[in-house]
This record gives C-alpha cells, sequence and structure tokens, in this order.
C-alpha cells in the first residue's frame, strides 16, 4: 500500500530523535559499551530502592535494586522488549494478523495511541467516517483538527454496512486516488462494546465493511478498548484479522481489564504507519512509565497466556452479572418510559426516554437534584447542541442496589417531565 498518502503534513515532516535513537543503541548494545551520550540520571541519585507488589492470587511482583533502577530509567519508544515479545504472540494468538508488515507498539493508554494516530492521518477538511453515536473522547480529539467527521448509522448489531456503502456513494472507487479528492481515507470504529451503546458488529458486518474499505482505498481505526468484556462466545474475528493488506490500525487497552491508572495500552498495524506514530512518541511522552510496563510484564509472564485469559474469564463473569442486574433493574423501573437493547460486551447501557426530547436538561439539572447522574446522549453526538432523547448508563462500578435506586429516580423524573 502507499501509505504515504495517508499521511498528513506534520507527520510527514517528523525526523527521528538523536538522542532518542542513541538511548536505543544503548539498550541495544552490551554491557562492555561505555557511553558517553546519553543524558539519563545516574540510578544511584534515586531514591527509591526495591519494592513489592502483592497479587490478588498470592503471587507477588518484585523489584528488586537491579530491577528497580531500570525501572526508573529511560527506556525504548517502543516499548520494554519482554512486554512487547508478550503481547505479540497474545496478539498472534487471538488474531494472527495476516499482514506480513504487522508490528505493535505501547502506548500510554489506547487513548493516546488514538491522538497520535489521527495526528498523523487527518488534515484539516478531510471527511472521517465514524460510528453514529460515537466516543465523546474521540470527538474531542478529532474536531480541533478542522475535519469533517460524517455519522455512519448503526443499530444493535453495529456499524450497518448499507448505511456505509449509501456515504460512500458520493464518490467514486475510481477518483480516490486523484490529488483534490474529497473521499474519505480514515473509517473509525468501536467493534466490541462500543461506547456509549454497547453494542457489537457481527463478523458479516465486518467483513462487509473491510471489503467497502478495500473498493475506497481507506484505513480502518479498529479501536477495541472492550475486546476482553465480550459476554457472549464465539467472539466475532477483528479487523486486524482480516487485514490481507495492511489497512487496519488497531488500539488496545489494559486499563478495562489490568488497571486503568497504569494508563498502558498499545497499537498493532503496518510498521510504515507505527513507524510515523513512534516519531510523534519520541518528542512528547518519550515512552510510557518504564516501571508500570515492568510491572505488568512480570505479571503477564507469570500468568502464561492461560492465566491471563483466565483472568479475562473472572472479568466477564464479574461485568455480565452486573449488567444482568442493571438489565433487571432497567426492565422493574423503567420499561414503561424507556428502551434499549442489551449489551453484548463493555460498560454501557444506551437508553431512550419515551417523551423526552432532549436529555441535557433533565439529566445536568434536573437528575442532580434527585442525586443520580447518568451522561447525556448528545455528548456523544457530532453536534451536542442538538436535541437527543438518549441517554448512557455504566454498570462497572455501582452495586446492584445503587443501580436499582438509580433507576427508580430516573424513572420518576422521566415521568414527571412527561406530565
Amino acid at each position: 500500500m502507499n501509505y504515504a498518502r495517508f499521511l498528513t503534513a506534520v507527520s510527514a515532516a517528523r525526523k527521528p530523535s538523536p538522542i532518542r535513537m542513541l538511548t536505543e543503541l544503548q539498550l541495544r548494545s552490551p554491557p562492555s559499551l561505555i557511553s558517553l551520550a546519553g543524558g539519563a540520571p545516574n540510578p544511584s541519585t534515586f531514591p527509591f530502592l526495591s519494592a513489592s507488589i502483592q497479587v490478588k492470587n498470592g503471587t507477588t511482583v518484585t523489584f528488586d535494586e537491579t530491577t528497580m533502577k531500570r525501572a526508573l530509567q529511560y527506556s525504548a519508544s517502543n516499548g520494554i522488549p519482554e512486554l512487547l515479545t508478550w503481547m505479540k504472540v497474545l496478539q498472534k494468538s487471538l488474531h494472527n494478523p495476516p499482514n506480513p508488515q504487522t508490528d505493535m507498539c505501547v502506548t500510554t493508554g489506547s487513548q493516546e495511541g488514538l491522538c497520535k494516530v489521527f495526528e498523523m492521518l487527518v488534515n484539516p477538511g478531510d471527511n472521517v467516517l465514524l460510528d453514529a453515536p460515537t466516543y465523546s473522547g474521540t470527538l474531542a480529539a478529532l474536531q480541533p483538527l478542522g475535519c469533517n467527521l460524517i455519522n455512519v448509522s448503526s443499530d444493535e448489531h453495529g456499524m450497518v454496512p448499507e448505511a456505509l456503502r449509501e456515504v460512500l456513494s458520493r464518490w467514486s472507487p475510481s477518483e480516490v486516488h486523484k490529488p483534490n479528492s474529497s473521499a474519505p481515507k480514515v473509517l473509525y470504529t468501536i467493534p466490541n462494546g462500543d461506547n456509549p451503546t454497547g453494542v457489537s458488529m457481527t463478523e458479516q458486518r465486518k467483513r462487509e465493511v473491510y471489503e467497502l474499505a478495500r473498493l475506497y482505498d481507506m484505513l480502518i481505526i479498529e479501536d477495541d478498548p472492550y475486546y476482553f468484556l465480550q459476554f457472549d462466545k464465539p467472539w466475532a474475528p477483528s479487523f486486524l484479522s482480516m487485514d490481507v493488506d495492511g489497512r487496519v490500525i488497531r488500539t488496545d487497552s489494559f486499563s478495562k481489564i489490568l488497571s486503568s491508572g497504569l494508563r498502558l495500552g498499545f497499537i498493532t498495524g503496518p510498521k510504515p504507519l507505527l513507524d510515523r506514530v513512534l516519531l510523534h512518541v519520541e518528542v512528547s511522552t518519550i515512552h510510557t512509565s518504564s516501571f508500570t510496563q515492568l510491572m505488568v510484564s512480570q505479571l503477564l509472564h507469570s500468568w502464561g497466556e492461560q492465566g491471563f485469559l483466565q483472568h479475562i474469564e473472572g472479568l466477564i463473569a464479574f461485568y455480565r452479572k452486573q449488567r444482568d442486574a442493571m438489565l433487571g433493574s432497567a426492565d422493574k423501573w423503567l420499561k414503561d418510559v424507556a428502551e434499549w437493547h442489551s449489551p453484548s460486551a463493555g460498560m454501557f447501557l444506551w437508553i431512550k426516554l419515551k417523551g423526552i426530547r432532549d436529555t441535557q436538561q433533565l439529566i445536568r439539572e434536573k437528575a442532580l437534584e434527585k442525586e443520580v447522574l447518568l451522561v447525556p446522549g448528545g455528548e456523544f453526538m457530532i453536534n451536542s447542541s442538538e436535541p437527543c432523547s438518549f441517554v448512557r448508563a455504566s454498570f462497572s462500578v455501582s452495586s446492584p442496589e445503587q443501580m436499582d435506586e438509580a433507576f427508580r429516580r430516573l424513572s420518576l423524573l422521566v415521568k414527571e417531565a412527561q406530565c
């Protein structure tokens, strides 16, 4: 593929950091190398000596003095080698990307990866396709770039291929490579447990969307932080697993499955594009925290892939139970005043309030007075000022009793508003 046509002028102009190049050269060199090049602080000055972190299953993650010095020092921009190796094996096991150019890098949460991917690909005036509705953080990242955001309709089974085909019919596939073509070059989607709707795309829909991306030579940004929180098996294959061309950039996150505060995510995609992302990392965050990378790496190596997947099964059981509790309370209190679909993954229930034209005032003013808080649906729309009758409820943290009481209060509010 000709990746040059997808790059913004800013991304194309990025050059490798000479200091970073020397640092990473030193990391790969034998201990006998004497380096006077780097600007790293002397580890003997670090105040932290060692650490021991207890894991719930009884194992311990240990940082002895040598490991601690490494954990507190600069490391490679793409990630520490042992963590990258472990994750590449997992990614191959789960997705087996068919494109031989596929590579991976660690990011400070998947959000950093997404922002850097957008900066790499999106110019002012570009047409960018995305789910309707979609994650508010994505909208916040894209809108300042001056692009035109075009929604593609979705339903309880995810993005609708026919709707995508209709949007793309404005352009001819034969014209997408012309210098002044306005045809979209980027399609963004959350394929599993979509935030905010909780829906997941079927395999058939993914294949149809991928073929349309091939026809119009688009890149697909597969933002999949809820991949490991799918409630029903078998899981549909990912876009990455279908990517014979090298047109999928996939972001994953440990935030929902290990810890959100660790700020650890990773990008998988074509090496030529990941190389451009890394050039941005070199001059921004430099690299994700060495400490958190080593902590997670030790945990994953002690678990092994089977131990990791057992951990995932426990998470799925927990969040499935939370979802079912919320659905039970919704059926108890909201069935006369609202509509919803059961989420197949993730942490959210997308609720349409009957007879409510716009939920902004109801949620931000009246609901707060009754001490119940949800997110107005307009926050997930391209134009948040347009009326929206939806709200997003999260079942991740609140207890079943709290969810039940929240929906009781919401029901009363809706009934009062309908009068």
